[in-house]
């Protein structure tokens, strides 16, 4: 079976006067609250929020998201997709993974990240230290998810039998996920027993990705399987190809605007060329468009082919609520029960 998931983009309501009042934004928010109770109705999976700040984006706080969908809800697991733990104290962080696995009974997912280079230097934190930062901090919340007080002496943070209430309910704790661009993230992810979501790059590439982190969890005997492995793409789906090409081609142009200052994407992949530390190449694997059936296809193809037993879906990426909406509907009830039958 593969598992599919909403990954939430949540993005910024714009109008002619540049901002979003307050009225049209409370019912913007409500709208998308009907529709993420909606998507447990449509069997999805589970619904991953993701944190952006300062544009694009209405999800500066994602956890704020799980709780307001949690009371919504009572089935469909929900976790962020990357919490950006630089933001955060880490005492704080498990603080709140209690509290939000309580208020949602137990269906809580932990995702955790660095963060995004140019949302980070609008608060003058470098990548070098975010990485550093980020390091530290997921040390300390593995730490006090497995014991709930943790002392600690480091550079960033500093505890000494600090207990960290409430613990959660899922024993021994909920699920951990990273997202992981390079085989350094997925060596690193398979040590700490960590599920891993990853995109972007072609199959291919994500197929050794997954291989190293398979080997890596092999190494520390760990077992790991297909349901610790989780494909994000971008999806758009319509009754018709012609149709599901136009739609795809403005959330192409969409997206390459919005990448446009991330120096860490490559949007023209360059054979061979030299990388740096966390840079990815969004390729057309990454970009998956057609009718429900071809959608589907597509889907299980890249799944087997990677091992992958997770599909985040990020449906009609940056679209209008209304385009948005149906997506969700088309998906949810066509390509939602192929997945569900599909072998990885």
């Amino acid at each position: 079976m593969i598992r599919p998931w909403v990954f939430e983009f949540f993005p910024e309501l714009n109008n002619e006067g540049g901002g979003a009042a307050a009225p049209a934004a409370g019912d913007y928010c409500r709208r998308y609250l009907d529709l993420w109770k909606r998507d447990e109705e449509l069997g999805f999976e589970g619904i991953f929020f993701s944190e952006h700040h300062f544009g694009g984006s209405f999800s500066p706080s994602p956890n704020l998201l799980i709780a307001a969908t949690a009371a919504r809800t009572s089935r469909i697991r929900l976790g962020v997709m990357a919490l950006v733990v630089p933001y955060y104290t880490p005492a704080r962080i498990v603080e709140e993974i209690g509290m939000l696995d309580h208020i949602s009974g137990g269906r809580l997912e932990i995702g955790t990240g660095i963060g995004v280079p140019q949302e980070l230097a609008r608060l003058n934190i470098g990548m070098d230290e975010a990485r550093a930062l980020s390091a530290e901090a997921v040390e300390i919340i593995d730490a006090a998810l497995s014991a709930g007080v943790v002392s600690h002496q480091g550079k960033y943070f500093n505890y000494d039998k600090l207990r960290l209430l409430p613990r959660p309910i899922q024993v021994p704790h909920p699920p951990k996920w990273t997202t992981i661009v390079s085989v350094d993230s997925a060596r690193k992810s398979a040590r700490r027993g960590s599920k891993v979501c990853t995109g972007f790059n072609p199959t291919g590439q994500i197929k050794a990705l997954f291989d190293a982190y398979r080997a890596e969890a092999a190494s520390c005997g760990l077992q790991v399987g297909a349901d610790h492995l989780a494909l994000r793409r971008r999806v758009v789906v319509a009754q018709s190809d012609s149709q599901a090409r136009e739609l795809s081609h403005a959330v192409r142009e969409r997206y390459k605007e919005f990448v446009s200052h991330d120096p860490r994407v490559k949007l023209t992949p360059t054979p061979d060329a030299p990388g740096q530390q966390g840079d990815f190449t969004v390729s057309d694997d990454e970009f998956i468009a057609g009718t429900p059936e071809h959608v589907a296809e597509t889907i299980v193809d890249q799944c087997r082919r990677t091992g992958a037993g997770h599909f985040l879906a990020v449906l009609h990426w940056g679209a209008g609520l209304d385009e948005v909406v149906a997506a969700h509907e088309l998906f949810g009830r066509e390509v939602v029960p192929v997945l569900r039958q599909a072998d990885v």
